[in-house]
C-alpha cells in the first residue's frame, strides 16, 4: 500500500502542479491589480460586514473562522517542520511566496463561490463543484470534484490531522495513540452532529483564541534567541535560491516542499476556502473574497512563520534527503519526529513545558481543522443530492459522520509518512480541479471586483 500511495502522490504532485499554482497566483495578482495589497484595509473591514436581510447563512466572520480553522492545523506545526526537514530553511521563503500570490487566488475562488452558491435548508452552500457545473456547464465534472472532496476532506486529510495530534500527545504525555484517536473522535462527534451553526459558533470562539495564543508564545521563544534572527532570515533567503545552501543539491526539494506545504497549510487554490465562502451571507461576492484572502495571510505569514522562526532560531531541526538520510543533523535525537522540532524549540526556552504546550495547541488546531473538513465534505454531499433525494442525502451525511470519526482513529495509529502522502494526494487532486476552473472563470470574478471597487 505504501508503494502505491507514494507512486500516486508523485503523479498528482508532478512539477506541473507546482508551476500551475505559482503561475495562477501571479496571473490573478496581475488581473486583480494586486487586490491583496491595495485592498488590505478593506480585507479587515470585510470580516465584520453585515448579513443581508434574508439571513439565510452564516456571517462573514464565522465563515472566516471556519476557513481559518481549516487552514490552521497540523500544516502550521508539523507541515512547517516537514518543509524544513526536506527543503531546508529556504522552503520557508517559498511558503511566503505561495501565501502572497495565493491570497489573490483565494479572492477569486471565494468570489466565484459566492456568485454560484445555492440555497439549502441549512443555509447557503456551494464551492468549486457549483461553479464547475453552473459556470462551465459540466455537471459530471462538478460531481467528480464533489466526490474527490468527500474522499479528501472526509478521510485522507482527517488522517493527517489526527496523526499529528496523537504524535504530539505521545511526545508530551503518556497517551497511547489509540486512546488519543478515540478521545478526539468523541469530541468531534459532539460538534459535527450539531450541524453548520454549531460548527460556526465553535470555530468563531476557538480559532481566534488558539491562533493568538500560539503566536504570542512564539514571539517569546524567538525573543530569547533574538541574536540568531538575522542569520536565520539570511539562511531563509539564500537557501531559497540555492546560494550557500545548508544542504547542497536539494534546491528542487526546497521549492517543491515550500509550495506543497504552503498550499497544504493555507489551502489557496485547493477549493476548500471557496466551499465555506459560499455559506456566508454577505452583501457582495467580492466582500467574501477579500475576507478569505486575509485568512491566507493569517495562516501562513503569521502562524506558519511563527513555527518556522521558533524551529530555526532554536536549531531544533534536521534536514533529510528523499530516502530519509540526514544531510544536516542539528537534533539527531529527533530523527524525523516533525512535531518534536517545534516542541524542542519551545523547550529551549521553557524547559519541560514545550512538549505539553505544543501538544495542547496541536489538539486545538487539529480539532478545529477536522471540524472544517467535515463541513467541506458535508457541503459536497448536499451538492450531489440538491433538489434530488433528501432522504439519501441524510443517509450519506450520517455515513460521512461515521466514516470521518473512524478516519480520526485510523490516522492516530498509523505512521506519519503514509498519512502525509494520502493528504498530499487529496490536496493535489482538489488543487488541479479548482485552479484550472477558476482560471477559466476568472473574468467573472474580475467583473465582480470592478463593481465592488466602483462602490
Amino acid at each position: 500500500m505504501e508503494k502505491f500511495v507514494s507512486t500516486l502522490n508523485d503523479i498528482v504532485w508532478n512539477p506541473g502542479l507546482v508551476v500551475l499554482l505559482l503561475v495562477a497566483g501571479l496571473y490573478f495578482s496581475v488581473r486583480t491589480r494586486m487586490v491583496q495589497v491595495r485592498r488590505f484595509g478593506l480585507m479587515l473591514r470585510s470580516l465584520f460586514g453585515k448579513k443581508k436581510v434574508d439571513g439565510n447563512g452564516i456571517s462573514s466572520f464565522e465563515a472566516f473562522c471556519i476557513a481559518l480553522s481549516g487552514r490552521v492545523g497540523t500544516g502550521n506545526i508539523v507541515g512547517v517542520a516537514t518543509a524544513i526537514a526536506f527543503g531546508g530553511p529556504g522552503a520557508v521563503f517559498w511558503m511566503w511566496v505561495v501565501a502572497f500570490f495565493g491570497a489573490s487566488t483565494a479572492f477569486v475562488e471565494s468570489t466565484l463561490a459566492q456568485m454560484y452558491k445555492f440555497p439549502h435548508q441549512t443555509g447557503y452552500r456551494g464551492g468549486p463543484f457549483s461553479f464547475i457545473e453552473k459556470g462551465l456547464g459540466k455537471r459530471w465534472l462538478g460531481v467528480l470534484f464533489a466526490a474527490i472532496t468527500i474522499l479528501s476532506c472526509g478521510f485522507f486529510l482527517v488522517t493527517v490531522q489526527s496523526n499529528g495530534a496523537s504524535m504530539a500527545l505521545q511526545n508530551a504525555f503518556p497517551v497511547p495513540p489509540l486512546a488519543a484517536g478515540i478521545g478526539l473522535a468523541v469530541l468531534m462527534g459532539i460538534v459535527v452532529i450539531g450541524g453548520v451553526h454549531r460548527i460556526a459558533k465553535v470555530a468563531s470562539i476557538v480559532t481566534p483564541f488558539m491562533a493568538f495564543g500560539y503566536i504570542l508564545l512564539s514571539l517569546v521563544v524567538v525573543a530569547f534567541h533574538i541574536q540568531d534572527v538575522p542569520a536565520v532570515f539570511a539562511s531563509i533567503f539564500t537557501n531559497a535560491f540555492g546560494i550557500n545552501p545548508v544542504a547542497g543539491g536539494i534546491i528542487g526539494s526546497t521549492i517543491a516542499m515550500g509550495v506543497k506545504r504552503g498550499i497544504f497549510s493555507n489551502e489557496a487554490g485547493q477549493g476548500t476556502g471557496a466551499i465555506v465562502s459560499a455559506a456566508a451571507d454577505v452583501e457582495h461576492p467580492a466582500q467574501q473574497g477579500l475576507a478569505q484572502a486575509f485568512s491566507v495571510y493569517v495562516d501562513t505569514l503569521l502562524v506558519c512563520t511563527a513555527t518556522a522562526l521558533m524551529i530555526l532560531t532554536s536549531g531544533t531541526y534536521n534536514i533529510l534527503d528523499g530516502a530519509g538520510n540526514m544531510l544536516v543533523a542539528n537534533a539527531p535525537e529527533l530523527g524525523n519526529n516533525y512535531a518534536g522540532f517545534t516542541q524542542s524549540a519551545v523547550d529551549s526556552v521553557f524547559a519541560g513545558f514545550g512538549s505539553q504546550f505544543v501538544s495542547v495547541a496541536m489538539v486545538f488546531f487539529v480539532f478545529s481543522t477536522i471540524m472544517a473538513y467535515y463541513f467541506y465534505a458535508e457541503s459536497s454531499i448536499m451538492y450531489l443530492f440538491h433538489g434530488r433525494n433528501a432522504r439519501r442525502e441524510r443517509l450519506c451525511i450520517r455515513l460521512l459522520q461515521v466514516g470521518l470519526l473512524a478516519a480520526v482513529v485510523f490516522g492516530a495509529v498509523r505512521e506519519a509518512d503514509l498519512v502525509w502522502k494520502l493528504g498530499d494526494i487529496g490536496v493535489g487532486l482538489m488543487a488541479w480541479g479548482t485552479v484550472v476552473t477558476i482560471l477559466i472563470l476568472c473574468p467573472k470574478a474580475i467583473k465582480a471586483l470592478k463593481d465592488f471597487d466602483g462602490r
